[in-house]
């Protein structure tokens, strides 16, 4: 499957913000045009990615709820 055939309402293009890796889980925040984007992936995935602070990312979000409160 290439990028290109995942549907563009869900990818959001951005810069690595912060990375806070753990022994086995990392959170990597993605600065996007529409805001901070949270990821938690494995560490090993940050190594293998070699992903870093200032690095070019795509964001891929992959939802099946979506739940919305009356403020």
């Amino acid at each position: 499957m290439s990028i290109k055939s995942i549907n563009v309402r869900n990818q959001f293009h951005g810069v690595i913000k912060e990375i806070i890796e753990g022994p086995v889980l990392s959170e990597v925040d993605v600065d996007t045009p529409a805001g901070i984007v949270t990821s938690v992936i494995t560490s090993r995935s940050v190594r293998e990615l070699e992903l870093t602070v200032g690095s070019e990312v795509i964001a891929f979000v992959k939802s099946t709820e979506v739940s919305i409160a009356k403020l």
